[in-house]
């Protein structure tokens, strides 16, 4: 995998990151940088390992050198992962989930963690694919650590100034690049 590919992939699970952190930061009555230091570093930590986690799986669900058939069926399930991905970022977004918007004085690390482990799976999944593609893992996690860290950043201030309304459009461009990545898995990988 090139890194112009992984990039692509990680910029589209990180989109759903920037949406969520969009909701949080349109909540607070004042950013504290402390917390969003915490709420970086918890995202970016909790991206690294799920990813990590699921490379190391696919590494063990191919434990011998993998040949035709077996490299085939990893394309195949790395295209189907990426393509599930992007499409559940795109009903996340065609169902426009609203919330109440009400100010708190600042956002609680227990609901904020029960909020982001709903999304982790699909990062471990990610994880898998990219494994199954044999990407450059060390790339890959530093990749996901500056990302995490800026769509967090960057999320949380969007929705500060300007409400929650843009999450919509992150998840569809998030879901657009997922499906981009399957798309070519299938074209460049299995074509």
């Amino acid at each position: 995998m090139s890194m112009m590919e992984e990039m692509v992939v990680l910029l589209g699970i990180s989109l759903e990151i920037f949406g969520a952190m969009e909701c949080q930061g349109s909540l607070v009555a004042k950013i504290e940088k402390k917390q969003l230091v915490i709420f970086c570093s918890i995202l970016a930590a909790g991206q690294v390992l799920a990813l990590g986690i699921g490379d190391f799986l696919s590494l063990f669900l191919s434990r011998h050198e993998m040949q035709g058939k077996e490299i085939f069926l990893g394309q195949a399930v790395a295209a189907a992962i990426f393509l599930f991905l992007g499409v559940r970022l795109l009903v996340k977004a065609w169902r426009n989930e609203r919330i109440i918007e009400r100010r708190e004085e600042k956002l609680e690390i227990k609901r904020f963690l029960g909020i982001y482990s709903k999304g982790i799976l699909f990062t471990f999944l990610a994880g898998i694919a990219l494994g199954f593609l044999g990407g450059s893992i060390p790339v890959i996690l530093v990749l996901t650590m500056l990302l995490t860290t800026l769509v967090t950043v960057i999320g949380m201030y969007t929705g500060y100034r300007l409400g929650f309304e843009h999450k919509m459009k992150a998840y569809v461009l998030g879901g657009l690049l997922l499906i981009a990545g399957s798309m070519d898995v299938v074209f460049r990988y299995m074509g």
